[in-house]
């Protein structure tokens, strides 16, 4: 069949925009490179997942120095969604307009908060959220109602919420799309960075792609590595190339969206040069791959000697007490939320702890997510060394995160927490990328305009991370499947409908 819309990627972006796409009768295609994950013991097994990595992909990418190192990017289909915490949080409405950082100052959005919301809204419909409205007090306003109840806090993560109520915090349900009986029928254990094998998490695949498969245009094709895209001298994207196990094929489009994540998306428009864009496709501004971020983040254990943690999955509770102030000079810090439950398994993969050490550490503590803003540069990005990838990511903000953890220390202990140990993330592991391909108003600045279309070839369409502005300090899954769902919308409108 000849195809309307040829949609890259599987993940958050690409499943939602073909889920929306869907009821139009558009003959659509999903390329992935990955394939279906099979439900096995690994995928329940801590030391498989953590220790051996048996999920993580045989790839090696450059830093900027130079050195390979090994990403914790996933290839399958649904993409990093099916490892996620399924954590679907809006961005707070502050984050659209520039803030300024200790770090320095944030560029805003070409939307405003009032614009994205009512995608916000249909999102958090689509992905089953659980969550409670009037407990965070940097909640931004909603046009509805989260549609089911939050998941409820285990024994001692209630206790917790008390304690940190009792030091004057607002600590709140995290909303999350997780179906915990389901998750739980399968296995006793954590859904933070398991992968998703029998649909009990809401994520790309188990919701985007299952509703946008029901329909007859919809088609999935797995195995396929996009080479490069096809343009021609009038600035038109024609299709793909693409390597599958059966060799080499060009496919054809009328549209194509790019929804590879925010490092392999830029990788690609990079990797597509031709003699008329000799920088690459979507680079008329030279900033594709440019404004790379990933969160700041770190884990923080807070522990008491005498009090033991028989959490399962944990994951229940966010602080946004020091999201828009609590640092120097009312300076925002950022978001702590709880991580899945730390098995002595995971500490020790993680540390190289010996095992009874982190045996008693992991019964004796509750496991935070600690998350600042990363703020783009142009100087952070992605390039390509041959055909190999080369993350150059800038750290930025960092004294914004040092804050933030030094100011969680303090309230744990005030909590009854006399130990609080913490360590940072590095590069291996894929913290909320994003920005490599960011929205805008101007051509000569950013790379699509507002519903992620391409300012350079009016067929391409962008809806993954990589078009995010800025990272806010929230986990961006659900703003990236609002935003493809209002690309979706004006796809309709504007070029389906003609």
């Amino acid at each position: 069949m000849s195809i309307d819309v040829l949609i890259i990627g599987s993940g958050m972006g690409g499943a939602t925009l073909a889920a929306a796409l869907a009821p139009t009768g558009a003959r659509i295609v999903i390329l992935e490179r990955g394939e279906r994950l099979n439900d096995s013991d690994d995928a329940r097994d801590p030391q498989a997942i953590f220790g051996k990595g048996v999920f993580r992909p045989d790839e090696t990418w450059l830093d900027g120095a130079g050195q390979p190192f090994n990403p914790g990017n996933y290839y399958c289909v649904g993409g990093n969604s099916k490892f996620y915490g399924a954590v679907l949080l809006r961005y707070r409405a502050a984050d659209f307009v520039p803030i300024t950082h200790l770090g320095g100052t944030t560029p805003g959005w070409p939307i405003t908060y009032a614009e994205l919301e009512p995608w916000y809204q249909a999102a958090e419909e689509m992905y089953q959220v659980r969550g409670m409205l009037g407990e965070d007090p940097t909640e931004p306003p909603h046009s509805g109602a989260y549609p089911h109840p939050p998941l409820p806090d285990e024994p001692e993560i209630a206790d917790l919420r008390a304690r940190l109520i009792g030091v004057g915090l607002h600590p709140s349900s995290l909303p999350l799309g997780v179906d915990l009986p389901k998750w739980l029928a399968r296995a006793a254990t954590p859904w933070d960075a398991f992968p998703d094998t029998t649909g009990a998490k809401m994520d790309a695949e188990s919701v985007g792609l299952v509703h946008a498969l029901t329909f007859d245009n919809v088609r999935l094709e797995t195995g396929l590595h996009v080479d490069r895209l096809l343009v021609d001298v009038t600035g038109r994207i024609l299709g793909v190339h693409a390597t599958g196990a059966a060799g080499q094929v060009e496919i054809a489009a009328r549209y194509v969206a790019l929804a590879a994540g925010a490092v392999n998306t830029a990788a690609l428009l990079l990797r597509s040069a031709t003699e008329a864009y000799p920088t690459g496709l979507a680079n008329r501004s030279d900033q594709v791959g440019r404004n790379f971020m990933n969160h700041n983040c770190s884990a923080a254990l807070a522990i008491h000697p005498f009090r033991r943690n028989r959490a399962t999955y944990q994951k229940t509770l966010q602080i946004n007490d020091f999201y828009t102030s609590g640092g120097p000079d009312g300076a925002p810090l950022g978001n702590i939320q709880l991580l899945g439950r730390v098995s002595a398994p995971i500490l020790a993969a993680q540390t190289r702890l010996p095992r009874p050490i982190a045996c008693w550490i992991a019964d004796h503590a509750i496991d935070f997510y600690v998350m600042s803003e990363d703020l783009p540069d142009p100087e952070s990005r992605v390039t390509l060394k041959g055909d190999r990838i080369v993350l150059d990511w800038k750290r930025s903000n960092w004294a914004t995160h040092e804050a933030l953890v030094a100011r969680l220390k303090r309230v744990l202990r005030k909590a009854g927490f006399p130990v609080i140990l913490s360590r940072a993330f590095d590069r291996r592991t894929p913290s909320h990328q994003c920005g490599t391909a960011r929205m805008g108003r101007d051509p000569a600045t950013s790379v699509v305009d507002s519903f992620g279309r391409s300012f350079d070839h009016p067929n391409l369409f962008i809806t993954d991370a990589s078009i995010l502005p800025t990272s806010a300090a929230v986990n961006p899954a659900l703003t990236i499947a609002a935003n493809a769902l209002r690309s979706a919308a004006h796809i309709t409108e504007t070029e389906l409908a003609a």
